[in-house]
């Protein structure tokens, strides 16, 4: 009678496994967004400002990260407020030139064509864009890709090296 060999699992093939295993159950159970604590519905209904009666009460402004509040607070430029009210009165997809807009929760779900410096980039607006600004989602500068040396190139140029 032939006797089955035992085989052990090596650590390395054991960690893999459970790592597998931990995977698969975080991608079956799906989180909520929250930003700060607050779900989105709270975030949308949540005031813009803090109220007077109760300054403790938590706004919109007092989540935002201090650069974004900083800027809010001493006020929009007049171009920027404008689009500002142009996005919250449209419903459907908007272009708009103005980059140093803070992103807010009721822009979230909203497809917004940004400007940059050369086309439109259009760009949905997820719950953890949140605090940013619109520019930073339009990349203003490409990477340079070279290609080979063309025609009418000095012969120094057309040398390419074996390594």
């Amino acid at each position: 009678m032939a006797r089955k060999k035992k085989s052990f699992m090596t650590p390395k093939a054991s960690r893999r496994k459970s790592r597998k295993k931990r995977s698969s159950a975080a991608a079956r159970r799906k989180k909520e967004y929250t930003y700060r604590g607050f779900n989105l519905e709270e975030l949308r209904v949540m005031p813009m400002w803090p109220s007077e009666e109760d300054p403790s009460a938590p706004s919109i402004i007092t989540l935002l990260p201090a650069r974004a509040r900083r800027s809010i607070a001493r006020g929009l430029a007049p171009e920027t407020e404008k689009a500002l009210e142009k996005i919250r009165a449209t419903e459907g997809d908007l272009r708009t030139h103005r980059r140093d807009l803070p992103i807010l929760p009721e822009f979230v779900g909203r497809t917004i064509g940004i400007h940059d410096g050369q086309s439109f980039v259009n760009v949905e607006i997820k719950p953890e864009m949140i605090g940013h600004y619109l520019g930073e989602f339009a990349p203003t500068r490409r990477s340079v890709t070279h290609s080979g040396p063309g025609v009418g190139a000095t012969r120094s140029s057309t040398h390419v090296a074996l390594k």
